[in-house]
């Protein structure tokens, strides 16, 4: 599902964020990323999405080479990859279900195929019955909830989440975490990065381990 090429990242001014990186995480297959700040985790996760470009090797995500894709295809690609962030980046003027609908709206469904889909995904995060409800009156843990069920709602192939336990209390944190498996044990590939090294180590999934922006262990995940 995602294979690393001798992948690089420099930004300008020479500071390069990744270099030289090579795994492959299988299809189906969940794995943690983690590594001190600034060991490039995001950097990762963003060349995957296409957020970002790499300068010197090659990335395939499902089979396609992200250097082939240009900016027509991104879309079409980012349709079957579900992204969280720490921080949700969820729309606090809207409600819970038009958040988790906005994938859906831009990709043109229509109202009754939104509304089963949007339900169903706030059904998987536990949050059905706050549909209505706007995001500023929800604690951190139904925030980040929220943000999961948006990314979920288009039913990816791949799941990304970049600290998305960063702002929460150990027991959510475990709850989320605990979602991200549920989504693994259904089929879908996922790739977290944290920090927590404490609760991703009791979960048993492969870890991968970056530091300056070099990977150092890939718990098992094969490398290319």
């Amino acid at each position: 599902m995602i294979r690393f090429d001798n992948v690089s990242k420099r930004y300008p001014g020479g500071y390069e964020a990744l270099s030289g990186l090579n795994f492959h995480l299988p299809r189906g297959q969940m794995a943690f990323l983690t590594g001190p700040s600034g060991a490039g985790k995001s950097t990762l996760l963003k060349l995957i999405a296409l957020i970002e470009r790499a300068n010197q090797g090659q990335i395939f995500i499902d089979g396609h080479n992200l250097a082939k894709v240009g900016k027509r295809g991104i879309p079409y690609l980012r349709r079957r990859i579900g992204v969280i962030f720490q921080n949700h980046r969820l729309l606090f003027d809207r409600t819970v279900f038009d958040n988790v609908a906005l994938p859906l709206v831009i990709s043109g469904y229509g109202t009754a195929e939104i509304g089963r889909r949007v339900r169903a995904a706030l059904d998987k995060v536990g949050l059905l019955g706050k549909e209505r409800m706007y995001p500023i009156t929800l604690s951190g843990g139904e925030q980040q909830r929220v943000g999961i069920a948006r990314a979920v709602v288009n039913k990816p192939a791949l799941l990304l989440a970049d600290e998305p336990t960063g702002n929460l209390d150990p027991d959510l944190s475990r709850e989320i975490m605990q979602l991200f498996a549920q989504f693994n044990q259904v089929g879908v590939t996922v790739l977290v990065a944290s920090h927590d090294l404490d609760l991703i180590s009791r979960m048993r999934f492969p870890i991968l381990r970056l530091k300056q922006g070099h990977m150092i262990e890939t718990g098992g995940i094969p490398e290319v």
